[in-house]
């Protein structure tokens, strides 16, 4: 799996891999201009990034080249400006390096090249570029959903066994829906057998996303995300200005606040 997702903190392509960096609990990082200098104003403080020196773009983009195993630019048509310099410079540095143009093919297709190039270079750092969000407005989705992708894709490369993870019910107990992250987590409390909850809270080293993949569909039906419960989407938004917020994002911030619950009950236990 991927140990680090880096971007240089601009809008668009730069913020989608950081936003996914942080759904996974993947560790993130990067360079930014000094002043954290963004096309839309300062980056926020919640990514965490390292400001430059100076003030200019191009040398934080070649910092996050040099510090990563490898990067990939994904962007719709010929690259031009910041994401041609990007290659440049990535080329130059003789690091590897990979273009995805989305004119020539689909999401999932883009996923599998990506996917690709981080197995065949043995990438565990990857720097992320591409357009900003004015350049391409439709940027930060298509790249927010081709590293979900690749993450899915990445997670079945490494063949866990997810067994104990399916002691769910069968049926989808009714149930009014919660509209909150805490009342969603609560009630898939109920629905896990003490030997779930117990080998969960006390995996160190489980990672959201392996129950994240198991569970999303039944997760989605049991919290009403399915029949549009928009109170939950909404209460289950981590940040006010993030670009692109949706069910399967909702899943993940209720599966921490589950874990979360997890942990503690697990820490009472032992106390006592």
């Amino acid at each position: 799996m991927l140990k680090k997702i880096m971007s240089g903190g601009q809008t668009g392509a730069d913020r989608a891999a950081l936003d996914v960096a942080i759904k996974y609990d993947i560790p993130h990082g990067g360079w930014v201009p000094r002043g954290r200098k963004t096309e839309a104003g300062p980056l926020s403080s919640r990514y965490k990034l390292k400001e430059t020196p100076g003030g200019d773009y191009p040398s934080r983009t070649r910092q996050n080249i040099m510090d990563s195993d490898g990067t990939v630019i994904i962007s719709r048509g010929p690259l031009t400006g910041g994401s041609l310099l990007t290659r440049s410079f990535a080329r130059t540095g003789k690091k590897p390096n990979c273009h995805i143009n989305l004119s020539c093919g689909e999401a999932f297709e883009a996923s599998m090249i990506l996917q690709s190039f981080i197995l065949d270079n043995g990438i565990q750092t990857l720097n992320v570029a591409g357009p900003r969000a004015s350049h391409d407005p439709g940027i930060y989705h298509d790249v927010k959903t081709i590293l979900e992708a690749v993450i899915y894709l990445l997670y079945l490369e490494r063949g866990r066994d997810m067994a104990v993870f399916k002691d769910l019910p069968e049926k989808v107990p009714e149930a009014a829906f919660p509209e909150s992250a805490q009342g969603a987590a609560a009630l898939l409390f109920q629905d896990l057998s003490l030997r779930t909850r117990a080998f969960m809270a006390r995996s160190e080293e489980l990672m959201l996303m392996d129950i994240y993949f198991v569970w999303m569909a039944y997760v989605r039906q049991r919290v009403g995300l399915d029949a549009g419960n928009a109170p939950l989407l909404a209460a289950c938004k981590p940040y006010d200005d993030l670009e692109f917020f949706c069910a399967e994002d909702a899943v993940m911030e209720i599966l921490k606040v589950l874990y979360t619950m997890l942990k503690k009950t697990c820490s009472l236990r032992i106390v006592e």
